[in-house]
């Protein structure tokens, strides 16, 4: 093919458009954040940490981490403006292999999981409104191998509810963008409302806060920032669309800086909230959402009912985003021959990665009806750590490799911020995996989840040969 024909070529196939600015891109972070994690994540804490000053210090450390974290991405984001999020800067640091894990665990579990997840706990929300569409009856149930595909009202409604965001993005980046910025501003406005409300009428009492208590173990702190930053998980939304941001060397800084101060300040006031309702203690004994059960506590059951409509919303806006993002790590493995062609298509009305919709959206369905979402997010929640430091790390390595690389955006507070966010993700991935795996083979029990996370991520390598192959055949 000669070079005119291959311009020529290049130039008729339809690209993703640069149509979000920064407040777009920090919606989507909000949204990407604060979803199923906030609602059910800080009685486990409490019980890792039942000091009311150390709870409360667990979650504006792991903010703090996620700001550090977000300003390195924002100078990664700011030099390779592309689809992909990690993907890319794990591609540009250290190789296709580390580039191609990071994606196939996006795939597997870090996208899809955690909307399978949400999905099934929005329609557990919706029963409360719709009887019967929480339904886990089931209508009929396939046996598969090791695995049981079920057909129940409750799946249904899972299913239903991500096919049809999955839709509205695959229809542009325009009907996304407004689904997703209204669910935002909605979420935000009622979590505001309801803390304001909370703090001001609510029966409670401020000395909880300041309760005397045992001071928990450094391990039992440190393992406690696991489920916490993976309650922040996603901080980094706006990094994986950076392609279809207006003016990236200065909105994708801006909007991963919005995105994370704004979840941070409503992490602290929420769960200076719980407390302020219930002893720490108590709050450990809470099962099911907090949320409700707060707004049961403090306005009624009316308020309760207010807060499920909330958390609706909140998990429609977490899941829309996740839909919107995560098929751009898909697209980009793809347009790099290290995922499926097709994937790598840009819709020619749409301009959306339509075929990286649709194939996170069949995933996620197979993880929906055998009930795998839930425990494949569990399973690899500390990998989405254990790659947020290796991408960090990338920071350095392309610093020093391409020193005179155009940098619109600098990280501020380089190298002290970056080299911390990575000695604490390398202090608590270790912890985890030593908790989970070490001492396991010594006392001869079962392995943990994070054990089993690495093993999720080693199976990508046959994978990632496969892949190989196919693209040199």
């Amino acid at each position: 093919m000669s070079t005119a024909t291959a311009t020529a070529t290049a130039a008729s196939v339809p690209t993703l458009e640069r149509r979000l600015g920064a407040l777009d891109a920090a919606a989507i972070v909000v949204s990407n954040v604060i979803g199923g994690g906030i609602l059910f994540t800080s009685p486990q804490v409490a019980a890792a940490v039942p000091h009311p000053g150390l709870f409360l210090l667990a979650w504006l450390a792991a903010g703090a981490l996620a700001f550090a974290g977000a300003l390195a991405y924002a100078e990664l984001a700011a030099v390779r403006p592309r689809a992909g999020g990690e993907y890319v800067y794990l591609h540009a640091a250290y190789g296709r292999v580390a580039a191609f894990l990071t994606g196939w665990t996006s795939f597997v579990a870090g996208f899809s999981g955690a909307i399978a997840a949400n999905a099934f706990f929005l329609s557990l929300y919706l029963s409360r409104f719709i009887p019967g569409v929480g339904s886990d009856v089931a209508i009929l149930a396939v046996p598969l191998g090791p695995l049981t595909i079920t057909i129940s009202p409750q799946t249904i409604t899972a299913v239903v509810s991500v096919w049809l965001l999955s839709w509205i993005h695959l229809r542009g980046v325009g009907p996304g963008r407004l689904v997703g910025n209204v669910l935002a501003s909605l979420k935000i406005s009622a979590l505001v409302l309801f803390m304001l409300a909370g703090f001001a009428f609510g029966t409670g009492s401020f000395g909880n806060l300041t309760a005397p208590a045992p001071m928990p173990a450094v391990g039992s702190w440190l393992f406690a920032l696991v489920p916490v930053l993976f309650a922040y998980a996603g901080w980094n939304a706006a990094s994986y669309v950076a392609e279809e941001i207006r003016d990236p060397g200065r909105n994708v800084p801006k909007a991963l800086a919005l995105g994370t101060v704004a979840v941070i300040v409503i992490y602290l006031l929420l769960n200076a909230l719980y407390l302020f309702v219930f002893p720490v203690q108590e709050l450990s004994a809470i099962r099911g959402s907090v949320l409700d059960v707060i707004a049961d506590r403090l306005l009624g059951t009316n308020a309760g009912n207010v807060m499920g409509i909330v958390s609706i919303i909140s998990l429609l806006a977490s899941n829309s985003a996740m839909i919107f993002v995560g098929p751009r790590v898909y697209y980009a493995m793809a347009r790099d021959g290290m995922f499926f062609p097709a994937a790598a298509r840009v819709h020619p009305t749409y301009r959306t990665p339509a075929t990286a919709i649709v194939a996170q959206a069949i995933w996620t369905t197979l993880l929906i009806v055998t009930g795998s979402g839930s425990a494949l997010t569990t399973y690899t929640g500390f990998s989405i750590l254990l790659f947020n430091g290796v991408a960090v790390a990338a920071l350095f390595v392309l610093r020093q490799r391409e020193p005179n690389a155009p940098r619109p955006y600098s990280t501020w507070g380089y190298p002290v911020l970056p080299a911390l966010f990575i000695v604490v993700c390398a202090v608590i991935v270790a912890n985890a995996l030593w908790t989970d795996l070490g001492r396991p083979l010594m006392d001869r029990t079962p392995l943990g989840p994070s054990a089993a996370g690495l093993l999720i991520i080693a199976l990508g390598l046959p994978l990632y040969a496969w892949f190989t192959r196919r693209a040199t055949a």
